[in-house]
């Protein structure tokens, strides 16, 4: 058992030596697997790769990640945009306002996180600059308002979440969508409050040209919203219905997210081959450290790994409570060395036989840790949301107009967190009504 420990601090130390996340849970399972099994560990491993390669519902990872790469480039952000910043623009702060929606649209679209901030933060940022908006308040909106791609289904963390937790897709992206808005909602109340109470960090510009007739409002927005919505509905509306699988939802998206291209006159075969090779790479990197975290987690388990940290916890006497805080704690604290994808792998096949012995639901705990990882997402100094922001965001805004400019947000989403540990059926209230679907 004491073997099985010594694992993760040895993980960790390989990770921070510079050696890649799958190589570094390759590496470590490999030399603790033969040193407790021999050679029978490699029929362990073969085992593990049997298990992720005939997976189905991983087979909906590359077409989510082609439809994010298709959407990016269709042009349907700038349309949504326009739109959304017609009935937001005489709002206090309507543009960062519109940012907020834009997100919340763009990542129910997309799934993927940082498609969403590089999209809306290309569109907002210029726009918001040359009407002097605070350049803190502008980083936080784009951080912000790209992260809610973790917490608004359709996520790719999610696709990847359930069967490393054993819960369904579907269920899991009915439990995330309340909490999303939420969370979006209050982003929103925030950017009102703070742009009414000092106006100038939101300066009123009074819009060019003159307002447009409702029905002509309507009428744009219909014609932008729609093909979205549809794409919104084809991917998440028949998976929430049990009208289609995760999978068969995500060859619909994908398949629609090709013909938007074309209607909005935007494909090309060029087009269409970057996006191939940009699900390529991203596929098989996930896939690569998806199966390294399975590894990683059969050896620990059978190990005894498990029965080694249920008698440290019990050792600490925490409670059921403080074990499932320590949990998310940790959770908080992987995501500022890890990706998102390696955190879910590594965290949750140790924390969901816990969680259960403890009586905790799968489900509302899977939603506590993807608001913990979309708040470490934002929480600087290691926050990666913040990398993609000053990827795109010109000189002017400077690293601390982003630190400054996230920290309300992370607020926020640590009120979202406490309204769902002490509300579970913000959570759970969902998914037992869609069971009978």
């Amino acid at each position: 058992m004491d073997l099985a420990l010594l694992m993760f601090p040895v993980l960790l130390i390989a990770i921070f030596a510079g050696i890649p996340v799958a190589y570094s849970l390759m590496g470590v399972s490999l030399v603790f697997g033969i040193l407790r099994f021999g050679d029978k560990a490699v029929f362990q491993f073969v085992t593990k790769v049997q298990d992720v390669s005939g997976n189905y519902v991983l087979a909906a990872l590359p077409l989510f990640i082609f439809m994010g790469a298709m959407l990016e480039k269709s042009g349907i952000a700038e349309r949504l945009f326009e739109v959304v910043h017609l009935w937001t623009r005489r709002l206090p702060g309507g543009l960062a306002v519109g940012t907020i929606l834009m997100g919340v649209i763009f990542a129910a679209a997309s799934g993927v996180v940082g498609a969403t901030e590089t999209v809306i933060g290309l569109l907002a940022i210029p726009i918001m600059m040359r009407h002097n908006y605070d350049k803190a308040l502008i980083s936080g909106t784009i951080c912000s308002g790209g992260s809610l791609g973790t917490v608004i289904p359709p996520s790719v963390l999610v696709v990847i979440l359930a069967p490393v937790a054993d819960v369904s897709v579907g269920d899991l992206f009915a439990g995330i969508l309340f909490p999303g808005l939420i969370m979006a909602g209050l982003f929103i109340l925030y950017i009102l409050g703070r742009c009414i109470l000092d106006p100038a960090a939101a300066p009123y510009v009074e819009p060019e040209g003159p307002e447009p007739a409702l029905l002509e409002k309507i009428g744009k927005t219909v014609i932008a919203m729609v093909p979205p919505v549809i794409l919104i509905f084809m991917v998440l509306g028949t998976i929430l219905l049990g009208w289609a699988t995760a999978t068969e939802a995500a060859a619909c998206g994908a398949v629609g997210s090709i013909v938007l291209t074309m209607l909005y006159k935007n494909f090309s075969f060029g087009v269409l081959v970057t996006a191939f090779r940009q699900t390529l790479l991203i596929t098989v990197m996930v896939l690569t450290i998806l199966l390294a975290g399975n590894i990683f987690a059969g050896v620990f388990i059978a190990s005894g790994g498990l029965g080694a940290m249920k008698s440290v916890l019990a050792a600490a006497n925490l409670g059921d409570w403080g074990t499932l805080a320590l949990i998310l704690f940790l959770t908080f604290l992987a995501g500022f060395v890890l990706d998102l994808v390696s955190v879910i792998l590594i965290i949750i096949p140790i924390a969901i036989p816990i969680i259960k012995i403890m009586g905790f639901d799968p489900i509302w705990f899977c939603i506590l840790f993807l608001v913990v990882l979309q708040t470490s997402y934002l929480t600087p100094p290691m926050a990666p949301s913040i990398f993609y922001l000053r990827g795109i965001s010109p000189p002017e805004i400077t690293l601390g107009h982003m630190y400054r400019g996230v920290v309300p947000f992370i607020a926020l989403e640590i009120i979202t967190l406490l309204l769902v540990v002490f509300f579970p059926s913000l959570a759970l209230w969902l998914p037992s009504q869609l069971i009978g679907f």
